[in-house]
């Protein structure tokens, strides 16, 4: 036999409970509300068209949630002499991002120009795709990935690269004034065919629905179960 205060105690902690779980139902449809929010602005800047480059002045107000895969141009000058390959897995395989930086007239950018398989990772085996004097590139504003890739972490020292981390590869080749983020080129095809730009993959995971329906569900099991122990008792 249960004594009153200990029925008390239990139902003050499945109450508890049941609330923690409406409470965690309801930040997941929060989450959902802001994540589909975020999906309309992003496909938004997908569909408009591209604007200048950021330059210095509006570096220090880049932000992921706002300037993320905004449609982007800008012309310069490669400096094919440092480019650098980041390891990529592509729908075309694994192979490498060539990342170069585009001298502008007011920085310094990197651009992801595109993926090559591993056999052409030395530009001497693409010299046509290296152009010579000014190019226009447009293509997605792509914020720094600091550190390296899934437990594997960038090393310049041994020019591996595992993520497209700009201040480190620009401080690796020596490029000064580089901007905070890098431009994934389009479609445009290079000369020679390589490297393959617009293999940008634009996708976010979007499961709070499924969560927020578990949550709801374990709290009206809790429930149920805690009236029907109670009402079992009563008799």
């Amino acid at each position: 036999m249960i004594g009153p205060a200990r029925r008390i105690v239990a139902g003050a902690v499945v109450l508890a409970t049941v609330a923690l779980f409406l409470g965690l139902g309801v930040w997941q449809v929060e989450r959902r509300a802001w994540k589909l929010d975020l999906i309309a602005r992003v496909e938004a800047r997908l569909a408009a068209e591209p604007v200048p480059a950021p330059g210095p002045e509006a570096w220090s107000r880049l932000d992921r949630a706002t300037d993320e895969y905004l449609r982007v141009e800008a012309t310069g000058r490669f400096l094919h002499e440092a480019e650098t390959a980041v390891l990529a897995v592509t729908e075309r395989g694994r192979g490498y991002w060539i990342l170069t930086p585009l001298a502008t007239r007011d920085a310094t950018i990197l651009v992801n120009r595109g993926f090559v398989p591993p056999e052409n990772r030395d530009p001497a085996t693409r010299p046509d795709g290296q152009p010579p004097g000014e190019v226009h590139v447009a293509g997605l504003l792509r914020l720094t990935e600091p550190r390296g890739g899934f437990l594997r972490d960038n090393d310049p020292a041994a020019d591996r690269w595992f993520s497209r981390d700009v201040a480190a590869i620009a401080a690796a080749r020596g490029v000064r004034g580089a901007a905070p983020y890098f431009i994934d080129a389009d479609g445009t095809p290079n000369p020679g065919g390589l490297p393959v730009g617009g293999l940008t993959v634009v996708r976010f995971r979007n499961t709070h629905l499924s969560y927020a329906l578990t949550w709801f569900a374990l709290a009206g099991g809790l429930a149920v179960l805690t009236i029907r122990a109670l009402r079992r008792h009563a008799d």
